[in-house]
Parts: structure tokens; C-alpha cells; sequence
């Protein structure tokens, strides 16, 4: 699968993020932070939640968490400032709000286009 944002793509099955036709070199956990949150983009994450999806329910600190949160905004050109595609909630969790495009066929192929979730308002 094949998930296109902006001007990026998350491709589940060669494990790369892209932007434009580039690839853009992030750590395991940074990817696997992002891939959750755009699969349940729909839905706030928790802090436990997205724990137990990249850490496999490992301890992590709150620290570790935060820096894995930064590096992957960064990633995608986005800041805890600005915050247009990862929202924090405060008390609640985390949650993709950009425009997501599922691509579905080998590698991201345009065979077969579902576009996701919208943003809400006021999310």
C-alpha cells in the first residue's frame, strides 16, 4: 500500500517514505510511528496505543517518544508548532489530519485509488 500526502508517499511494502521522487532516510521507528498514525488517521492514537505499535508495548519514556514525534514531522515538513499534518491532543494522543490518497497495486501503482479521510474541522 501506498499512502500519498502532499507531496509525499509512505509505501508500506518497500518500507520508504518519499517525497517527490526522492526517498527520504528515516529510522524503523520514525516509519512505523508514521504508518500508524496514517492508518488510523481516522481516529485520535493514544500515547499507549502508538507505544505498543512501534515499541511492541516496550517502556518507553516520554522523551523518546517526543524525539520519534519530531523526527518524523520533520520528516514530512511538519513542526509541533505548526502542526498541520501530526495534531498533538493534549491528554489524548496524536492524529494524522493531512489529506490522504491510498494507493493500492504493486508497489503503489495507480491501480486502484481510495482517497481517506478528509480533514475535519476542527481537529
Amino acid at each position: 500500500m501506498r499512502y500519498r500526502f502532499e507531496e509525499y508517499a509512505l509505501d508500506t511494502e518497500l518500507r520508504e517514505l518519499y517525497r517527490g521522487t526522492g526517498v527520504v532516510s528515516v529510522a524503523p521507528q520514525v516509519f512505523d510511528l508514521l504508518d500508524h498514525l496514517i492508518r488510523n488517521r481516522a481516529r485520535v492514537v493514544s500515547k499507549d496505543d502508538l507505544i505498543n505499535a512501534v515499541w511492541n508495548g516496550r517502556a518507553v519514556s516520554d522523551a523518546a517518544l517526543t524525539t520519534r514525534l519530531n523526527v518524523a514531522r520533520n520528516a514530512i515538513g511538519d513542526s509541533g508548532e505548526k502542526q498541520r499534518l501530526i495534531k498533538t491532543l493534549s491528554r489524548k494522543g496524536f492524529r494524522f489530519v493531512g489529506t490522504v490518497q491510498e494507493v493500492q497495486g504493486p508497489h503503489g501503482s495507480r491501480q486502484q485509488v481510495r482517497p481517506g479521510p478528509s480533514r475535519p474541522d476542527g481537529a
